[in-house]
């Protein structure tokens, strides 16, 4: 009997050791987490001013740079990443249906606005006939660069395509009449040496030690296209989703951004 009872209490710590051990490893991995980029500034504001207040918090993450942003949304759907941070929530609705996805905002981040620059021109009074434009070559950025230049009545859109599905043949002349050179996004401040204008996503001004403010003409971003931090929906109630919330918006990281002066000209959260 006192032997049955031995191994009953035996059996019995084993258990709760093995339990206590799986509880640690469930915490463990609630910790964990993969995040992706883009080439740009996002990274560089993630690493230095958000990183810093989840690994306070114990959490392990991982950032992972795509070298390019048609690579990051498959990545989440397969689950070689939970979050990411380069796209805006058009962008993300329209990928959606592309590669039936589920991703949803987990919350708004810093943005930094496309921008009109020009090396061989002052002024857009310069602006004439036969000029050459530099636009992104994927279409959600080059949709909003055509709408800047629609403001401007450069030209005109007949909004037949627009995100992901948006094609240069919306586009037709208003006031003048235009080429158009399609570049890669982080390509064309190097093209403005050869182009009249260009329109430049303003991480890549940012990255370059220039200031959003100093272009001819800064974008008013909409809503549907800044910049956001996005998750898978099935993650929605991790408790590493609330934490990069959280991170993003915390007062901490608020104040390190606006003490850094190279990101002035982003539109910040309305939630801040």
């Amino acid at each position: 009997m006192k032997y049955l009872k031995f191994t009953t209490l035996l059996i019995i710590a084993v258990l709760l050791v093995a339990c206590g051990q799986a509880q640690n490893q469930s915490e463990e991995s609630d910790k964990k987490v993969t995040i992706g980029f883009g080439p740009g500034t996002y990274e560089e504001i993630f690493r230095e001013g958000v990183l810093p207040i989840l690994e306070e918090k114990g959490y392990d993450v991982e950032v992972k740079t795509f070298s390019q942003t048609d690579q990051i949304n498959p990545a989440m759907k397969d689950g070689d990443i939970q979050a990411s941070v380069f796209q805006s929530t058009a962008y993300m609705n329209s990928i959606n249906d592309k590669i039936d996805a589920k991703m949803i905002k987990n919350n708004d981040v810093p943005t930094a606005p496309q921008s009109l620059w020009s090396k061989k021109h002052k002024t857009l009074n310069d602006i004439k006939d036969g000029q050459t434009i530099a636009v992104p070559n994927d279409p959600v950025n080059q949709e909003r660069a055509f709408k800047i230049l629609e403001q401007l009545g450069w030209v005109k859109l007949d909004n037949k395509t627009t995100g992901v599905n948006f094609k240069m043949t919306s586009v037709h002349p208003d006031k003048y009449d235009l080429k158009f050179e399609e570049v890669a996004a982080p390509q064309i401040l190097r093209s403005l040496e050869d182009v009249d204008y260009g329109i430049v996503n303003g991480n890549y001004i940012a990255d370059s030690g220039q200031k959003i403010s100093d272009a001819l003409v800064v974008e008013d971003t909409p809503d549907e296209h800044k910049v956001m931090l996005s998750i898978n929906e099935a993650d929605k109630n991790k408790p590493w989703a609330k934490a990069l919330r959280d991170a993003y918006n915390d007062p901490q990281f608020q104040k390190w951004f606006r003490e850094h002066k190279e990101y002035s000209g982003y539109i910040e959260p309305k939630n801040w």
